[in-house]
C-alpha cells in the first residue's frame, strides 16, 4: 500500500472535509492545501485512475474502501504524532506541521512503540 505522499496529504484531506463538512469537494481540497484547482484536478485523476476515490456527476468526490484505509492510517498517525510532540512540550503548531512531515517517513515499529508510549501516558 505504498503510493506518493502527495496523494497521502490528498486522502488525508479529504477524509478531514468529509468528516468536517460531510461531502468532498475539489475547491475545498486546494484550499485546504493552499495548492491550486488545476493541482487538485490532476491530483484527483490520478487518484480516480489508482482506484482510491470516485467523483460523481455533481463534483462530489468520495473516497473508496482502499482510498478510506489509507487515509484513515495516514490521519491516524498525524494525530498521534501530533499529540506525541505536544506531549514534548512542542507547540502545537510545529508539532502538528512536523507530524505531517514524519507521517509519510515513520518506520511501522516506531509508529507502534509511540502508540504504546502514548496509550500508557493517558
Amino acid at each position: 500500500m505504498k503510493i506518493l505522499k502527495s496523494a497521502e496529504d490528498y486522502l488525508e484531506t479529504m477524509l478531514i472535509l468529509k468528516n468536517r463538512h460531510g461531502y468532498i469537494r475539489s475547491v475545498d481540497i486546494a484550499a485546504e492545501l493552499g495548492v491550486t484547482k488545476p493541482s487538485v484536478s490532476y491530483a484527483t485523476k490520478r487518484l480516480r485512475e489508482n482506484g482510491y476515490i470516485t467523483m460523481d456527476a455533481g463534483g462530489h468526490i468520495s473516497l473508496t474502501p482502499s482510498g478510506s484505509k489509507i487515509a484513515q492510517c495516514i490521519y491516524k498517525r498525524h494525530k498521534t504524532l501530533t499529540d506525541f510532540f505536544i506531549s514534548l512540550g512542542i507547540d502545537e503548531k510545529t508539532a502538528d506541521e512536523d507530524a505531517c512531515k514524519v507521517e509519510h517517513e515513520i518506520s511501522t515499529a516506531t509508529f507502534a512503540a509511540i502508540e504504546r508510549y502514548m496509550q500508557e501516558q493517558s
